[in-house]
């Protein structure tokens, strides 16, 4: 027991006596057993209706408690939703949470995973503070955010494990006493065996075996993948044979590769000791293949494993499930009677009832006191419509409310006496707004970690120039950005491919490496999902990553890690943890299907809760990074391409000036049209205002400098006021980030108030442009494009000033 938790502990049999191993053995059995009782109580909560789907952990009880004997402090998990009994093994849930997370309560420490945003068995741990500072994380057992995604913690582990490397060889990453004790802690991911046909799982597999790192991978093998059995899924049927080329030898680093039965208690305690001591130890990574394993309730609470197994291989299962196996051990080895083992099995069963009414009693309490008021303000209203009556009743008579429930009876009841002011409906619309803004708190809040280092709180400092300041290529503003940042903070890491030993395609980095050494500017392998993951890792590890894909293009690559762990991360957590890594990758005009990408809309569908910076130049650029190293949120910048060489100016503060995120600019002053275009673009809008002027069209430009955030300060609606005219220009394909732009002018600020014409967009065509100059020219937006389409514009407004060209 550890602070009223039931937890397993290391077995070392040359200390213990026989009595001392029996207790653990013993308090190993209760856990198994407490936990199998919950997912069975948890799938029969989902079939009542109580809950809205469940998945459990039941069939791999054993090997998991197994494996937390070997998770210390400081250590860190990177699993999947079978985890159930390693979470009660190591303290890190209760029984009473995981229910409560069942049930998706909401209420403040009930779900202290994800507070209500995250199904059962996806767990986290509380590695932010409230006040946004971190917490400790060598004094507690670490769990990374569960996603649901199958495979989908790979690349993060490899991050995890690929900071306790830096840790322990950067010396000058000892001052963060917080994070590390010299590199010692393990990164342990589980997946089940089907997962391991997953692209993610290969690419993890071999970054880790090239970057040797402390990465221990238990592969949970019950033979099937929901309905498909093994032999559909894996080569040889069998993971650990495919992966046999990685087995390290005397000649060539690799793994370390153990193969054990998920039943046999004694060899896995035996194995998971031995694997993680080398891995900790040496920094190698270990794969342990845990073999023979059961599902006895089947894939989930979706559906009966009997529709797809036979009843031989159901049998088989009855015959090897793994408690009843450790159970049968320990009758054998006399470490318990039958009398004793059965009286622990009958306390489980009411030790996990108990949690569990206790869970559903508590997320019940959160509602009722806001059903009942909601049924006495309607009820108030009632005495002036009658039919109000019903509602209130209707919703009075629900045993176990849900709050949906509650505030679709409030809505309708004001719906429906909208022509019945009173007091008593201000009462209830009073209460119901109110209500809303705790909604949002519990359902919405913390899309971004909004704490102290928020970029928003990062000051606001301009680019300083003077007489010597100097006219040098864009990439020479980054490279010397990059490098007083560097030298400021040893927190900083770079990584990607070619960006190392040339400073990257474009010599952003030129020179670095060399300066500040392998361990903080590397050379990656063409992975771009781990490259990714390398960084979330690092990131939710206290370090400040910056993730790099070579273009924009290869970003699709690795969309899904972004979009479903990392932009994801501080809402599912509900600000419990953080990752503050930089993806930077360059895009935009360029000749080519491959190498000229702007799938910008892609970018804005998939990755709110990061930042999107498109800054028109390099200056720009450096400043955006300078706002980001200080800040702790997760961002995208996408440098323009054709921009490396044109000459900039080069501030004298190139390391220490910033660029406020979501705060738009005008780069030029007009009064008859307003033009917002972001990225390369803008140099095309600028040139084709030069032109326009001739014709007596002057033309307000506006760069909204980051895309999420958009223009917070309402730039575009108050330059609209003035024009009353919009066109929005942009290379994304037709109906892409135009149409979110006008979205948030027109809809968002209000655009529309202000418009004498419609608004309209340019963008490329719906295909990606040919290879070749020509081919930019005729499938994105030209000079030539720009003028006509303004200029068509001014002659639909006014047709005897502007005739018609064409």
């Amino acid at each position: 027991m550890q602070n009223g938790k039931l937890i397993t502990n290391a077995i070392d049999t040359s200390e213990l006596s026989f009595n001392d191993f029996k207790s653990i053995v013993i308090n190993d059995y209760k856990i198994a057993c407490e936990s199998r009782q919950a997912s069975i109580l948890g799938r029969r909560e989902v079939l009542t209706g109580k809950a809205k789907f469940g998945i459990f952990g039941d069939g791999k009880e054993v090997p998991q408690i197994a494996m937390a004997k070997a998770f210390k402090n400081g250590d860190w998990r990177s699993g999947y939703y079978r985890d159930q009994t390693f979470a009660f093994a190591t303290g890190i849930s209760t029984l009473k949470e995981f229910f409560a997370q069942l049930y998706a309560n909401p209420t403040a420490g009930a779900d202290p995973f994800s507070s209500g945003r995250q199904m059962n068995s996806h767990f986290a741990t509380k590695s932010i503070n409230e006040d946004g500072s971190w917490n400790d994380l060598t004094q507690i057992k670490n769990s990374s955010s569960d996603i649901s995604p199958t495979g989908g913690q790979m690349a993060r582990l490899v991050g995890l494990a690929y900071a306790s490397k830096l840790y322990r060889q950067n010396k000058d990453l000892e001052y963060l006493k917080n994070f590390s004790v010299n590199g010692n802690e393990v990164a342990f991911g589980t997946i089940g065996n089907a997962s391991t046909s997953e692209g993610v799982f290969f690419e993890s597999i071999n970054a880790a075996g090239v970057l040797q790192i402390p990465m221990a991978i238990s592969i949970w093998d019950d033979d099937y993948g929901i309905s498909v059995p093994a032999k559909y899924q894996t080569t040889k049927e069998d993971i650990s044979e495919v992966l046999k080329g990685f087995q390290r030898d005397a000649q060539s680093a690799g793994y370390e590769i153990y193969k054990v039965k998920g039943w046999d208690y004694p060899a896995l305690c035996e194995v998971y000791e031995k694997a993680i001591q080398v891995c900790r130890d040496e920094h190698v990574p270990v794969l342990i293949h845990v073999t023979g394993l059961t599902q006895p309730q089947g894939h989930s609470s979706s559906g009966s494993h009997e529709r797809y197994k036979s009843r031989e291989r159901l049998q088989w299962e009855n015959d090897h499930d793994c408690i009843k196996k450790m159970r049968e051990w320990m009758l054998e080895s006399a470490i318990a009677t039958e009398e004793e083992i059965n009286d622990i099995e009958k306390a489980a069963k009411a030790v996990v009832r108990e949690a569990q009414k206790e869970a559903w009693n508590e997320f019940l309490e959160g509602i009722k006191p806001e059903q009942k008021q909601a049924v006495e303000y309607i009820t108030a209203m009632a005495k002036y419509q009658p039919e109000l009556t019903k509602i209130a009743a209707q919703l009075a008579s629900i045993a176990d409310a849900q709050r949906r429930e509650v505030y679709s009876s409030a809505r309708k009841a004001l719906r429906l006496s909208v022509q019945f002011e009173s007091e008593e409906r201000n009462a209830l619309l009073g209460w119901y707004k109110k209500q809303q803004d705790l909604n949002f708190e519990r359902y919405s809040a913390k899309l971004h970690s909004d704490t102290m280092e928020s970029p928003d709180m990062i000051e606001v400092v301009p680019a300083n120039y003077d007489e010597l300041s100097k006219m040098v290529d864009g990439r020479e503003v980054l490279n010397a950005c990059f490098n007083e940042n560097f030298a400021r903070d040893p927190r900083l890491v770079a990584f990607g491919e070619d960006l190392g030993n040339i400073g990257d395609v474009n010599q952003g980095f030129a020179g670095l490496q060399a300066k500040y050494g392998e361990l903080r500017v590397t050379d990656t392998g063409i992975r771009e999902m781990t490259i990714m993951g390398q960084g979330i890792g690092l990131a939710l590890r206290g370090l400040k990553p910056i993730a790099e894909i070579q273009y924009l293009d290869y970003l699709i690559f690795a969309l899904n890690v972004l979009s479903d762990d990392l932009a994801s991360l501080s809402y599912r957590t509900k600000g419990i943890q953080k990752a503050p890594m930089i993806v930077r990758t360059r895009g935009h005009r360029l000749e080519g299907i491959w190498h000229s990408g702007s799938p910008i809309s892609m970018l804005l569908g998939s990755l709110r809760g990061m930042h999107l910076c498109v800054p028109r130049n390099m200056t720009q650029a450096a400043g955006m990074y300078n706002t980001l190293f200080r800040a702790d949120e997760p961002a995208v910048v996408i440098e323009c391409l054709n921009g490396y060489r044109l000459k900039e100016k080069l501030p004298t503060n190139v390391g220490e000036f910033t660029v406020p995120l979501g705060k738009a600019e005008v780069l030029e002053t007009g009064s008859d049209i307003t033009v917002v275009s972001y990225g390369s673009t803008l140099r095309i809008v600028q040139e084709a205002a030069e032109e326009l002027a001739a014709f007596g069209i002057s033309v307000e430009i506006i760069d909204p400098q980051t895309l999420l955030p958009f223009d917070t300060g309402h730039l575009c609606v108050s330059s609209l006021k003035k024009t009353n005219k919009l066109l929005v220009v942009d290379e994304d394909v037709p109906g892409g980030a135009s149409a979110y732009i006008l979205q948030k002018v027109v809809e968002e600020q209000q655009g529309y108030f202000h418009l004498d014409a419609q608004p309209k967009t340019l963008s490329a065509k719906a295909h990606r442009p040919p290879f070749g100059s020509d081919g930019d020219y005729f499938s994105k937006p030209s000079v030539d494009d720009v003028i006509e389409v303004i200029y068509q514009m001014m002659h639909e407004a006014n047709p005897q000033k502007f005739p018609a060209l064409f």
